[in-house]
């Protein structure tokens, strides 16, 4: 006896329109475009209206097909393949494309066309049918990969180290400009990290008759990059070897902080609190929204600021503020309704209009608030320029800051620079401070721990592939204890016989939005 075996040959898996126009196609032996679309051309044609079938053939091929709503998912095969197998076959098809697509519709085959021919391709390899299931498909296509959680996990390391390191010089480099300064020598700058210089944060929490010393803003670094390579992938690893290796690390006294993902600006928004707070608290705040034009040109500048006022016991209740307005900007000034207007013009003195009466208990008070708007461009505090210049492989982009305002002291500036997608990281020249790719959000990270009057200027330089238009817009995040509009509380007395109040205060510039368009 002898036995005959049929041996299926796919030629091309499609999923197309019930007119024959292919959106997906899978082409799983050598065939010309030409020749997929005239045959999906001349499916529709084949087909007798009003009969239910699963199979059609010509003198060349068969086409098993399903309907899946509005559309085809259909398998051109050779006319001696076995029709039993090509069904089983063409049910899997069926099934993996809900996997990938919500509805079965043309604008979502489309868009997830690249995610339906990776699982194509774990069905049939070189028009034969391989032996896997819906489950088998989905673990392939995921890629999961042992070795990448090992990394990241070595890498998550090595940013805590970072960090710790860069915290230890940036409190030496503060001890040694506090002993400066009481030696009365010259305060010296201090090269920071990469080129650019850093100097200590000046205190923002200030008590009468006590100088307080706060805790230092902890200062953000770019992760430190792997020195080598990740080995090949493991698929279906069950994460158990990654879990071990950090308990590991844990007990070798390493902690290791997970991957939270936050962005330099929700980072950067916030300032630690003041160290002593006395029962009059003080609060000076000011906020910025800047947009610059790429070219020069201030398209709109508004700072707004309030000295908010916080009294905790009710001894010190009837108490004024003295004023200091420096300011030379042209600013508006404006005080709360119950706040003596005539008083506070006349000797810059916040005090309420009754005498008789108490400020609040335990409730934060705007007392006075003041908003600058304008298009000085002299009155932009951090400028940046940004020159992109197409090379042959792509952009030479230049981009610079300089600080305009001297008295200012930023802390933890992230320039935020977009970069096309899919073109690798950028490859860095000259670099002042640190940076970070963001290869998910498509960002480069210009990162600066300060930028104070003698650290005024820097610069990065970094080539990559890509458009002049496609470095824009630039975004800027920084904090800083020292408020732009020089305004400050020097006093507080009681309104009965002008005695000072004890009072701690607390300084803080923020940004709302910086963009360079």
């Amino acid at each position: 006896a002898v036995v005959c075996s049929v041996i299926t040959v796919l030629l091309a898996a499609a999923v197309c329109t019930k007119a024959g126009k292919a959106i997906v196609s899978r082409q799983f032996v050598e065939m010309t475009r030409t020749r997929i679309e005239g045959l999906l051309a001349a499916f529709p044609k084949l087909m007798n209206t009003g009969k239910q079938h699963t199979f059609v053939e010509t003198d060349s091929v068969r086409y098993v097909y399903q309907p899946l709503e509005k559309l085809y998912m259909v398998l051109i095969t050779t006319k001696n393949s076995n029709i039993l197998e090509d069904l089983e076959t063409l049910r899997l098809f069926s099934r993996v494309i809900p996997e990938y697509c919500r509805v079965l519709e043309e604008s979502e085959i489309s868009e997830h066309c690249f995610d339906l021919i990776f699982a194509f391709d774990e069905i049939v390899a070189l028009g034969y049918r391989e032996n896997v299931n819906l489950a088998q498909i989905r673990t392939f296509t995921e890629m999961d990969s042992h070795e990448e959680k090992v990394f990241r996990a070595v890498r998550e390391t090595q940013e805590r180290e970072a960090k710790a390191e860069m915290r230890r010089k940036a409190k030496e480099l503060q001890q040694a400009r506090r002993d400066a300064e009481r030696s009365g020598k010259k305060v010296p700058a201090f090269g920071g990290f990469g080129s650019a210089g850093m100097t200590s944060i000046s205190s923002g929490s200030i008590i009468t008759d006590t100088i307080v010393e706060p805790e230092k803003p902890k200062i953000t670094p770019a992760p430190v990059r792997p020195s080598g390579p990740s080995k090949a992938l493991k698929l279906g690893a069950k994460g158990k070897e990654v879990d071990n290796f950090v308990d590991k690390l844990k007990s070798e006294g390493e902690t290791i902080m997970p991957s939270t993902g936050k962005r330099g600006s929700d980072v950067s928004k916030a300032l630690p609190p003041p160290v002593n707070v006395e029962s009059v608290h003080l609060r000076v705040e000011e906020k910025i929204t800047l947009t610059c034009g790429r070219d020069g040109g201030l398209q709109n500048m508004e700072v707004i600021g309030m000295v908010t006022l916080r009294v905790t016991d009710d001894k010190n209740g009837r108490i004024r503020l003295i004023i200091n307005n420096n300011d030379n900007k042209g600013l508006q000034l404006q005080t709360h309704p119950n706040v003596d207007k005539k008083l506070f013009t006349a000797e810059s003195v916040v005090g309420l209009k009754n005498p008789e009466k108490s400020f609040p208990l335990n409730n934060d008070v705007g007392v006075l608030k003041w908003r600058l708007q304008t298009t000085d461009e002299s009155l932009i505090p951090l400028t940046i320029n940004c020159w992109p210049s197409e090379s042959g492989s792509g952009c030479d982009v230049n981009i610079e800051y300089e600080l305009q305002e001297d008295s200012l002291e930023l802390n933890d500036v992230v320039i935020s620079i977009p970069v096309p997608s899919g073109v690798g990281a950028p490859v860095i020249g000259d670099l002042d401070g640190e940076y970070k790719h963001d290869s998910r959000r498509n960002v480069l990270e210009w990162c600066l721990p300060v930028i104070d009057a003698n650290n005024k200027t820097g610069s990065l330089e970094f080539s990559i592939a890509g458009q002049p238009n496609d470095f824009f817009p630039i975004s800027v995040t920084f904090v800083s204890k020292r408020n732009y509009c020089d305004i400050q509380v020097t006093k507080v007395t009681h309104v009965d016989g002008d005695s000072s109040v004890r009072f701690s205060s607390e300084t803080s510039f923020v940004v709302d939005k910086y963009e360079i368009l």
